[in-house]
């Protein structure tokens, strides 16, 4: 994969997996992943592409139960979505029930990450990512297994400042 102008490869494609699970149902829960970058050489992570897999939600009549999920490049105390600066990744899975007894339906929004054109999702250039869960009305805890495909890469001065700056201010 080509990467942008202005930008040296320091290490062949990288699969990061992890895993965020709640403590207690229906609590946010969150998880830090640590990319091991060198400050001193102006490394970043450069996310090509996500995917997720979330544990269903609780099917109980007459209650809407859900799970959401999300990637973020600074830490967060909920789940984010994709209108926030900070997050390159969501997930989310719900479950409608209107009465005890009635039709269930499920929907599923945004298992994988974007795919087309785009040369890559993120750009992260401080030193760790960070997963977010939780549980919408379930019973029991929810978890969430994903795996993040990268490369490390160097920047210049600039380019190095400019990103750290922009991802320390996107709360």
């Amino acid at each position: 994969m080509a990467l942008p102008k202005g930008l040296t490869a320091t290490s062949s494609l990288i699969v990061i997996s992890g895993t965020v699970e709640e403590t207690i149902a229906g609590t946010t829960a969150t998880a830090d992943i640590d990319l091991t970058l060198n400050a001193l050489d102006q490394e970043a992570f450069m996310v090509f592409a996500v995917q997720s897999d979330l544990a269903s939600p609780d099917a109980l009549p007459g209650v809407n139960t859900g799970v959401g999920f999300s990637l973020s490049t600074t830490a967060r105390t909920s789940v984010g979505n994709l209108s926030n600066n900070n997050v390159f990744h969501t997930h989310n899975q719900s479950i409608r029930s209107t009465a005890p007894g009635d039709t269930v339906s499920f929907d599923q929004v945004g298992p994988d990450s974007a795919m087309g054109e785009l040369p890559y999702l993120a750009i992260i250039a401080t030193n760790d990512f960070h997963a977010q869960i939780i549980g919408q009305g379930n019973l029991v805890i929810k978890s969430a297994d994903f795996k993040v495909y990268g490369q490390r890469v160097r920047l210049s001065a600039a380019q190095y400042a400019a990103l750290v700056q922009s991802e320390l201010l996107s709360i």
